[in-house]
């Protein structure tokens, strides 16, 4: 007997729920950044800043299929709470280990590694809760207040981070995180989560885990259209997070360890990103998305480009606004492209193996990107390198010149990306030739 319809569609719930995600995520990025300040101080290397990403992501990866199975089969509103209470647990673990000047660099690979795994859980269990707490007509709005959260923080953190970094320090920010994860717990279980409608077959379909496992991948790859958006969006993460691990150790390099420069310019890409995506949602997502989602590509790789070349302030600040200006077009855009063309029943295995084809790509940047930086460019980029009489004067030399230069090329790789996609009629028609799913959402 199939289970009959649960939900009813409200903003305001989804308002609620994302407001408690957001306290959390300013939390915990209030503690990533200042950690970043900390292993740089400790350090002084790009690879061991880079392994962050790669340990979070790495777990990601190997935890998405069964992630992916679970979401699909049981309540998302205990996944976002588990979530968010492990997490708080690792930073209380991590507290303790600090305030006994026991806190080694391999704890908080560690802890983010574990954080990630059940991250992931949280992370898929809110995405595939959007399309059961808002109707098709909001996915686009819907997504963009989500993408609010990430800027909103990029806003708030790092000005936060640098000021408690030296008032409160490590101690004094940790507690802060662990009390925006209980704010979190506390209203996600307050809160009317639906769970979706499922079919008979779907019912049935569920007695083989081996085949769950990998219907995601299936699904995706019987559909030309989803397929090739996961390609390009491969392409374009490698390129993005190769670029994102050198981006801190960059503008710290180039600043002389000045961490209100880097303050600053994390503040100025968290206020763009606010701002396109306050845009977005007064919008609404009309027209098209896949223009969104190209253009938006193609916006953040000219605008990096130019950051990568800059070495001021003047340079640095513009430039990132407007790339999470495009942001926040590109994000919400996607989303609302798969919130629509996916059954809201599979949702949770198929965007699990989205994020896990795009983690892998992501994590293999992250991992290489260091290496690479400290031991072949920047040394290439010094006064008396190899490369410094041919790039010499347009990025200037020294330390993280060889890391701006790897940034641009990263940057020229993102426009090049979303140029692209405009040349394949599977991805710039993807509106016109995948119907949206059948899913009683009017």
């Amino acid at each position: 007997m199939s289970e009959q319809p649960t939900h009813t569609f409200s903003m305001r719930t989804f308002i609620i729920v994302w407001l408690g995600q957001a306290v959390s995520i300013i939390g915990s990025n209030i503690t990533a950044f200042a950690f970043t300040i900390w292993v740089w101080e400790l350090t002084g290397h790009a690879t061991a800043l880079a392994l962050f990403s790669f340990f979070r992501q790495l777990p990601q990866v190997l935890i998405a299929p069964i992630a992916g199975v679970i979401v699909d089969r049981y309540q998302r509103k205990y996944l976002m709470i588990v979530g968010d209470m492990v997490s708080g647990l690792l930073t209380i673990t991590v507290l303790m280990l600090y305030l006994a000047h026991n806190l080694q660099l391999w704890h908080l690979y560690v802890a983010v590694a574990l954080k990630g795994t059940f991250g992931q859980f949280q992370q898929l269990a809110y995405s595939a809760s959007t399309s059961t707490m808002v109707s098709k007509q909001h996915y686009a709005r819907a997504s963009s207040i989500s993408y609010l959260t990430s800027s909103s923080s990029s806003i708030i953190a790092p000005a936060l981070a640098g000021v408690l970094y030296v008032v409160i320090g490590i101690i004094g920010i940790l507690i802060i995180d662990i009390i925006t994860f209980v704010i979190a717990v506390l209203i996600v279980l307050r809160s009317h989560i639906p769970q979706p409608t499922i079919t008979e077959v779907e019912v049935q379909s569920r007695t083989n885990l081996k085949q769950e496992l990998d219907f995601g991948r299936r699904y995706i790859i019987a559909c030309p259209c989803l397929f090739s958006m996961l390609v390009l969006a491969s392409l374009f993460q490698f390129a993005l997070d190769f670029g994102n691990s050198l981006y801190s150790p960059m503008i710290l390099a180039r600043t002389g360890n000045d961490v209100k420069v880097l303050g600053a310019v994390a503040s100025a890409a968290g206020l763009g990103g606010v701002i396109g995506a306050l845009f977005v949602s007064i919008w609404g997502g009309q027209g098209r998305q896949i223009h969104g989602w190209l253009l938006g590509m193609a916006s953040v790789g000219f605008c990096k480009t130019v950051f990568g070349l800059g070495v001021t302030l003047l340079i640095w600040i513009p430039s990132q606004f407007c790339c999470s200006l495009s942001f926040s077009l590109l994000g919400s855009s996607n989303n609302a492209i798969w919130l629509a063309k996916v059954k809201p029943e599979v949702q949770g295995r198929v965007f699990a193996t989205y994020s896990m084809v795009v983690l892998v790509t992501s994590a293999v940047a992250t991992l290489i990107a260091g290496p690479l930086a400290d031991y072949i460019f920047e040394p290439a980029m010094m006064p008396d390198g190899n490369l410094t009489p041919i790039l010499g004067d347009i990025l200037g030399t020294g330390g993280g010149a060889g890391m701006a230069l790897l940034y641009v090329i990263s940057s020229l790789g993102l426009l090049l990306v979303g140029l692209s996609g405009y040349a394949f009629r599977t991805l710039r028609d993807v509106e016109i030739l995948l119907p949206d799913h059948n899913a009683s959402t009017e």
